[in-house]
């Protein structure tokens, strides 16, 4: 687990621009349970989290269509709902920084760490806005 001052500032990297922090398994099903659409982040300290992930995720937001719902868990410190939003990305293995995009709960678009690590953040959100072009 890493401590609350370290990743305070990745975790506000998301929350400013509206993403809802899940920190229970509980919160996780009740996100994932909300009709239409919704983004999850699994949140990283990793350096591709901080490069590619978060501010791809940032831009894709700035969108026209946009999921109704945008929410992160943070891996190595919000270690149930990670694992819960882990259990709805299957048959897709767990990865950070990862991104899943679910309609009615269902999972729709998944982005893993090896789509995000050594890529742009432009391009992370472009794959993003396709999917929410698609699905929102």
């Amino acid at each position: 687990m890493y401590p609350a001052e370290l990743v305070k500032p990745m975790r506000e990297d998301l929350t400013k621009v509206g993403f809802e922090e899940l920190h229970t398994a509980e919160a996780v099903d009740t996100a994932l349970a909300k009709e239409g659409t919704t983004l999850v982040v699994v949140n990283s300290v990793c350096g591709c989290a901080a490069a590619n992930a978060r501010p791809g995720a940032r831009m894709s937001l700035q969108n026209a269509k946009r999921p109704d719902h945008i929410v992160t868990v943070f891996a190595g410190v919000d270690k149930e709902a990670v694992d819960a939003a882990r259990g709805f990305m299957v048959p897709f293995p767990p990865s950070s920084p990862s991104m899943a995009l679910f309609k009615n709960g269902e999972l729709v678009h998944m982005l893993e760490r090896h789509h995000i690590e050594g890529r742009p953040a432009e391009l992370i959100a472009e794959n993003l806005v396709d999917a929410f072009n698609e699905h929102c």
